[in-house]
């Protein structure tokens, strides 16, 4: 008897899943929580004024980053209209004033319920093997992956120390043993920065394990869209944070993604050379797959993959045996938290 595409769903989440994936989360993922992605983000940005000592020239320039931002989006805007770098870090200061607060908001919510992160059971499922470690590459600034870790009682590592003052590890990771052990971690290399990253006044990087309220002094080490993207993640502590990313990818067994739209060049080109040549398999869950993902996957060079998007009050499937889709009515396995119910029996 032939599978039901519901039984090869089942049977492609188990191989990527098995293969102890590399995790990567996109911004679907935190929206799912409640932090704002870059739609309201933009909104904000245009409620936001120069500096009260601005020169004219300065006032010239946001009123033209205005002006463009309310016809396209925020990258767009941002690559089209150079600022200088006062006015870059006006936008780098508000993006973390207004973002910060909605990832302390899940943080809250989960001193109060430790399940309320799925990535809390992927990471316990993932551990219930030999694997050692468990590698998330994400461009998202929130700390949402690592909260998962903590509610699991697994350690996580940045690429920072342990403490409230925590200082880079240039030569290495830096694992507290238990019992004797080298514990079992979760890796989190966030590729664009995150909202505990700072640098000091004496441009020194730390991470400091803050609330809703940025330390006095310190400026955030997130990076925007646009060109300052391409500029900035060529300096410390983004360079560093890259490689081993760009490690984790290249050494996958497998690509596990959540609310990831494929459009990072920074993460997907080792990616994607190796779903071509190597067959790594691939799952892709989605609130509605991306036009750069669905051309990537229907492009026939993936040779494994399974992705999901919400369709009506259940699923839409796509893989090799159903390129166009296939519906899954009344199965929502487009959530993580449904998913995890076809691997975890």
């Amino acid at each position: 008897m032939s599978k039901t595409p519901l039984d090869l769903a089942h049977t492609l989440a188990q191989e990527c899943v098995s293969s102890t994936p590399v995790i990567i989360l996109g911004s679907g993922y935190s929206a799912a929580f409640g932090i704002p992605g870059m739609p309201k983000l933009k909104a904000h940005l245009l409620t936001v004024t120069p500096p009260t000592d601005a020169t004219p020239e300065e006032h010239a320039s946001w009123n033209g980053f205005h002006a463009r931002l309310s016809a396209v989006d925020l990258e767009t805007a941002l690559n089209e209209v150079r600022l200088s770098d006062r006015l870059t870090s006006v936008i780098v200061d508000s993006t973390w004033e207004f973002l910060a607060p909605y990832d302390y908001a899940v943080f809250e919510q989960l001193l109060k319920d430790r399940q309320l992160l799925p990535l809390t059971a992927l990471y316990k499922h993932l551990f219930n093997s030999t694997a050692a470690e468990i590698n998330v590459v994400t461009p998202n600034y929130d700390r949402l992956a690592e909260y998962a870790a903590d509610a699991a009682g697994i350690n996580h590592y940045t690429g920072f120390t342990y403490g409230y003052l925590r200082s880079r590890c240039p030569q290495g990771s830096v694992r507290m043993p238990v019992n004797g052990n080298r514990p079992r971690t979760v890796n989190v290399w966030k590729v664009h920065g995150s909202f505990d990253l700072f640098w000091d006044a004496d441009n020194i990087v730390m991470s400091v394990p803050v609330g809703k309220v940025r330390p006095a002094g310190m400026t955030p080490i997130i990076v925007t869209p646009g060109i300052e993207k391409y500029r900035k993640t060529h300096d410390e502590p983004f360079l560093s944070v890259k490689t081993e990313a760009d490690k984790a990818l290249r050494t996958a067994n497998g690509y596990f993604c959540v609310g990831y739209g494929f459009n990072d060049p920074h993460l997907q080109t080792t990616l994607v050379e190796r779903c071509r040549e190597q067959s790594v398999p691939l799952v892709l869950l989605s609130k509605t797959i991306s036009a750069t993902a669905r051309t990537f996957l229907s492009s026939g060079k993936v040779r494994k993959y399974l992705a999901l998007e919400e369709c009506g009050s259940g699923s839409r499937m796509f893989c090799p045996d159903y390129p166009v889709g296939v519906e899954l009515p009344a199965s929502c396995i487009w959530q993580l938290r449904e998913f995890l119910k076809l691997i975890i029996l």
